[in-house]
């Protein structure tokens, strides 16, 4: 049994370089010397590159598939046989790729995670406080609430005491930085309000949006969207009347309710 073997040879979880090594190695893109002819006529002809190519696109191709085979079955009750199953290659050709499940998962969550940086990094842009209340949450809450929405995936990866170590650990780190840049943009936004409460409404509306978010998630079409409306509202409500105790943003902003 071939997965049973790969599974009991996991050591500790590996970064994505070296869980691809393996790959780079079958489509030439390793340190060894048994691609072409040389380093010379590779360079010349190109092949070496394609094979490479070809490589990655597997590589996306089994990652879209443990996407989708985490999404039905969760972490634990999917199987390198099953995610093979679902890219339509032989296990064989997953195990060219990738040891095990865990080194699928390991890599399928770092990048989305680094995708997850680069949407809330997008989000939480400092220039976006001249916009009223309203459109603020706009703003912010859409790209997070598509991102989950298009990469179901990533909730599977980062909640549950089964998921892998090292995405637990990054998950906790960008917690850590989200709730950073929320209140970073909140002192931004409501400048007089005091340091504590700034960290409090931090706090509370990441808390919020975490919870508005389960439950978006937990439904689809127009309930999805009505959910959304339900968490930018609640957001609005929490929110306003601190903007409101602001003379500043009481004379600058005309705000719409919701």
């Amino acid at each position: 049994m071939p997965e049973a073997r790969a599974e009991e040879s996991a050591g500790t979880p590996e970064s994505s370089g070296r869980a691809r090594t393996g790959a780079d190695n079958a489509t030439g893109g390793g340190t060894g010397t048994g691609v072409g002819t040389g380093a010379g006529q590779g360079a010349t002809t190109g092949r070496p590159r394609r094979r490479q190519a070809r490589g990655e696109a597997r590589i996306a191709q089994l990652l879209k598939a443990a996407a989708d085979v985490f999404c039905a079955s969760g972490y634990n009750g999917a199987s390198t046989n099953a995610i093979a199953r679902e890219a339509g290659v032989s296990p064989g050709t997953l195990y060219q790729f990738f040891p095990n499940k865990e080194a699928i998962a390991i890599e399928l969550g770092e990048q989305l995670m680094q995708r997850w940086r680069e949407t809330y990094g997008a989000a939480f842009v400092i220039s976006r406080i001249e916009l009223p209340l309203d459109r603020l949450l706009d703003a912010v809450l859409d790209p997070l609430i598509a991102f989950n929405c298009e990469n179901p995936a990533f909730a599977v990866l980062t909640h549950g005491s089964e998921i892998p170590g090292v995405i637990t650990q990054e998950h906790d780190a960008l917690h850590a930085t989200m709730l950073t840049r929320t209140e970073a943009l909140l002192a931004a936004y409501l400048p007089e309000l005091p340091a504590d409460r700034v960290a409090r409404t931090a706090e509370m509306s990441f808390v919020l949006f975490k919870a508005g978010l389960d439950l978006i998630m937990a439904h689809e079409g127009a309930e999805r969207e009505a959910y959304s409306a339900e968490l930018k509202t609640v957001m609005y409500r929490y929110l306003e009347p601190l903007v409101c105790d602001t003379p500043d943003r009481t004379a600058e902003r005309s705000i719409d309710t919701p």
